[in-house]
């Protein structure tokens, strides 16, 4: 007989959309979107719809496996549990030993956003065992968040609900009906009041074609532009000179970089007409409430943290904030009340444990002077043969016939065929969560819908089974998935109304508030730096990347077509990337581009670099600005005739802030495939 259960979406997607799923006979058979979460409000991308194919597919493990074949063939053979953590303690316990504890590094990221599977009784295994840190942020996300806590601290500064409410919408780097899917009905709502919609954007995505205004900048420009704005406002008269002196450190320094951005100069960097930066200027002027609304996209380069630092500024220096509808759209992950210490276990970490950066593993995997080299990899939550930069580079570390790889994942990924241990791991279906956001300002909880399949286990179990074999005898790691809820989050919080986290009803959606209003910077919230200021100086910057002020630099490249890697709609990352609806892979150009290569709208083309080569087919494109190109990420190798894809054209340098990933730097050549 079917059921029908609440769930909750836990990709790495900051809407973390409620579901109503249907399962019948231990089978997940249906899921649509649901309104516990009213930002849901019943709808769903159509990715998730995927979901049954995704757990009860053929790729999925559903027994521990042991290599039998050479590394990245992906020929295994099934094992006991008991079989395979033996080996997992035995070889780490050797590489312990031989190399110390360091030698050994997790490797996870953002695969579930829930407190447990996410990070949780893992931390505490990796912290007790004594194995390197991972710096997990730069990947993806950290770059524009080092840049806001810079500017403002971790604060949230307001609802997505409240755009509605704004009169001139900017929405800068953010695909919205891609990755922010449910912040187009509060967009729809104020423009039908009224209100002008500007999108800065390489692509005329769908979010511009509602626009008044298109700026297709330039990837990696971002800051020109903003400067170009801010000395732009200061000659029409838009600064708010008192309210920077109220609340703002180091404006006339910002402003002083400022004024060396004429519009010409910037719209000549920038690619785009003067008359469209001066539009802007007026408008962003002249209309209010008016909110900026950031992706990240514009973070993915060399000049990311210093291009969302100077697009940040603006609505400080123009005296935005403090109105409904008004400001930035930033921040909703300090809306939560978290104790992420106590949840990791961070009182295991052992002094002077080293830590390195997840965008570096290709490059540290095959460093020969890293001191402890790199012998142990425990890969989960993640798929970094597709995910990271520079994938050559990865393959060649994965392939390393002395590191012993271990890989916890719900399906076989390409990374996983570069194990020595495969381990079946439950979907959010099969296990208890509780789950934060990152882009709106609901906690949720749910409850598993349906059993394991096969013998998989959730991470939470998996780790507590691993602890107990190395024998770590401590009662943190005997805590079970409601004591986790339980330690994720403050109880004392007034906003729990006394419920422990665990408690918490599945049917409903606790709305995070700030002494009882909804969050509104400068109103309810305030910013929370050293100073309490808004920094666009920022000491802190300084002292951490030697970055005080904003900076930019051009990159320099014998290849002249720069090469983004957008969100999917296919595809969340690489999730959902080894299903055959999510094979179409193509790459986007524009005709000018076309033209002078004689590459024709399907033809096979090869794109190139130092780093790699990549077939797809072209889609020529008047939605993409000339001297662009873009392929989508997170495409598995099975659509790929060479074991490349555009993550192998990535180059790995790092970012001004949170050093990181800088997958937009990519410059490449293209012409027609020849065979």
């Amino acid at each position: 007989m079917a059921q029908t259960l609440p769930s909750v979406c836990p990709l790495d997607c900051g809407d973390t959309c409620s579901m109503t799923v249907t399962v019948e006979a231990d089978q997940l058979v249906n899921v649509r979107g649901s309104r516990v979460n009213p930002l849901t409000r019943g709808a769903v991308c159509a990715k998730v719809t995927h979901y049954p194919e995704l757990v009860h597919g053929p790729d999925r493990p559903r027994v521990p496996l042991r290599r039998v074949g050479p590394k990245g063939e992906g020929r295994f053979e099934p094992v006991t549990w008991e079989t395979a953590l033996d080996l997992i303690y035995e070889r780490f316990t050797e590489i312990r030993e031989h190399f110390g504890a360091e030698a050994i590094v997790p490797l996870n990221y953002a695969g579930p956003h829930g407190f447990l599977a996410g990070g949780s009784m893992d931390f505490r295994f990796f912290y007790k065992l004594g194995a390197s840190r991972l710096a997990r942020r730069p990947l993806c996300g950290g770059i524009k968040a080092e840049a806001f806590a810079g500017t403002y601290g971790a604060v949230p500064t307001m609802r997505p609900e409240h755009v509605a409410h704004a009169r001139l919408i900017m929405v800068w780097g953010n695909n919205i009906t891609v990755s922010q899917l449910h912040l187009m009905p509060p967009i729809i709502e104020a423009q039908k009041q009224g209100a002008k919609l500007v999108v800065i954007d390489p692509r005329r995505v769908q979010v511009a074609r509602r626009a008044d205004l298109h700026l297709a900048i330039k990837p990696g420009t971002d800051v020109m532009l903003a400067w170009a704005l801010a000395a732009e406002l200061e000659r029409l008269g838009g600064l708010d000179h008192d309210f920077i002196a109220e609340h703002v450190l180091g404006a006339e320094a910002f402003m002083v970089q400022a004024r060396q951005v004429t519009v010409v100069k910037a719209a000549a960097e920038c690619g785009v007409p003067e008359s469209q930066i001066r539009q802007l200027a007026e408008m962003y002027h002249t209309i209010s409430p008016a909110v900026i609304v950031p992706g990240n996209g514009p973070e993915r380069n060399q000049n990311g943290g210093s291009g969302w630092r100077a697009v940040f500024a603006l609505p400080a220096l123009a005296g935005k904030f403090g109105a409904l509808g008004g400001g930035l759209l930033q921040g909703a992950s300090a809306s939560f009340p978290k104790t992420t210490p106590t949840l990791q276990g961070e009182a295991f970490i052992a002094p002077h444990t080293r830590t390195l950066n997840i965008v570096h593993m290709g490059r540290d995997l095959l460093d020969a002077h890293l001191d402890p080299p790199i012998k142990g990899l425990f890969i989960y939550n993640h798929n970094p043969v597709i995910v990271h930069p520079d994938q050559n580079r990865m393959k060649r570390g994965l392939l390393r016939e002395d590191l012993f790889t271990v890989v916890s994942d719900i399906v076989m990924t390409d990374s996983a065929a570069y194990a020595d241990v495969v381990l079946p791991a439950c979907s959010h279906f099969e296990h208890a969560e509780l789950y934060p956001a990152y882009g709106q300002h609901f906690l949720q909880r749910a409850e598993p819908v349906m059993p394991p399949v096969g013998e998989a286990l959730p991470n939470t179990e998996l780790f507590r089974r691993l602890a107990a074999r190395f024998g770590f005898s401590e009662p943190e790691f005997r805590a079970t998935d409601a004591e986790l809820m339980d330690e994720a989050l403050a109880l004392d919080d007034v906003r729990l109304h006394g419920l422990r986290p665990s408690q918490l009803p599945t049917d409903k959606a606790l709305l995070m508030t700030f002494d009882g209003e909804d969050a509104m910077l400068f109103k309810t919230t305030f910013p929370r730096t050293p100073s309490g200021k808004v920094e666009l100086q920022s000491e802190s910057l300084e002292r951490m990347y030697g970055q005080p002020l904003p900076t930019y630099r051009p990159v320099e490249s014998p290849y002249p077509l720069a090469l983004i890697s957008p969100s999917s709609d296919q595809r969340t990352t690489s999730t959902f990337g080894g299903l055959s609806y999510s094979d179409r892979v193509w790459l986007d150009m524009h005709p000018q581009d076309a033209e002078v290569r004689q590459i024709a709208d399907g033809m096979l083309v090869r794109l190139w670099n130092e780093l790699g080569e990549v077939f797809l087919p072209a889609r020529l494109t008047d939605t993409i600005c000339p001297g662009v190109v873009s392929s989508d990420k997170g495409a598995w190798f099975r659509t790929s005739s060479n074991g490349q894809t555009v993550s192998a054209l990535a180059p790995g340098h790092t970012a001004d802030l949170s050093e990181g990933a800088c997958y937009n730097d990519a410059r490449v050549e293209v012409e027609p495939y020849r065979g």
